[in-house]
């Protein structure tokens, strides 16, 4: 695994990697991400295999803009631009119909794309450079605390991946917020750093809360029984 910095000419390498189907992590301002070229079906599946995940785990899509929607998603409610207003760039994931031509293997076989414009200012860097999406889910092995350093990244991936870019500590260190608005009603999938109450206001609805067990797979989102904690929602 190479160790890259933060500089123009490190993050070109760093695109270089991923435009050649390789994976490299990099910093969010939750957790740091293991990506891959999205649209690359063979890059994708080989981070299932050194992450361990279940290929029926939806990976999470990271975007340079909001405006990059359309191409992933299909009949986008409002409430997504809404909420991409609001809370992008930044910790929240919105689960939306894909659109035709995305790849199984980011939504795991499912009729929804999960998407993402992360907030931290390397994360944009790279996304910009690289021109497209990245599957990024957390870079650790499945069911292993999410990585929060570089460090953190090497020690439990070691020579399983290309590169990692070094961005520092992250700050928030939680996984982000999943909302899904695939459907009629807008569900909360995964708790994160947003508040139910600061969702809901810019809704203008009640956001629903399915049970622990209920609801479709989201990237991170743990069954009971797995031994991965689950955070239990709060309207605050």
């Amino acid at each position: 695994m190479i160790r890259l910095g933060t500089s123009a000419q490190d993050l070109d390498e760093a695109v270089g990697i991923l435009d050649a189907g390789g994976l490299v992590a990099f910093p969010t301002e939750t957790v740091y991400g293991l990506g891959a070229d999205a649209s690359n079906t063979r890059a994708v599946s080989r981070v299932f295999e050194v992450k361990g995940r279940p290929e029926d785990h939806p990976l999470i899509v990271h975007l340079g803009c909001s405006s990059a929607i359309d191409h992933w998603a299909r009949k986008i409610p409002q409430a997504a631009w809404r909420l991409a207003d609001a809370f992008w760039p930044g910790p929240m994931t919105l689960v939306l119909s894909r659109a035709a031509g995305v790849s199984d293997a980011v939504t795991g076989g499912q009729d929804s794309i999960a998407l993402r414009v992360p907030g931290h200012p390397i994360a944009h860097q790279l996304l910009c450079r690289f021109d497209g999406g990245l599957a990024a889910p957390s870079a650790n092995r499945f069911g292993r605390i999410s990585p929060t350093t570089a460090d953190h990244v090497i020690a439990e991936l070691d020579d399983s991946i290309d590169a990692v870019v070094d961005g520092g500590a992250c700050e928030v260190g939680l996984e982000s917020t999943i909302i899904d608005l695939s459907g009629p009603q807008a569900k909360l999938l995964r708790p994160g750093m947003l508040s139910v109450r600061s969702i809901e206001n810019v809704l203008g609805d009640v956001l629903q809360v399915p049970a622990d067990d209920v609801g479709p797979r989201a990237s991170g989102r743990s069954p009971i029984g797995s031994g991965v904690p689950v955070v239990k929602p709060e309207r605050v």
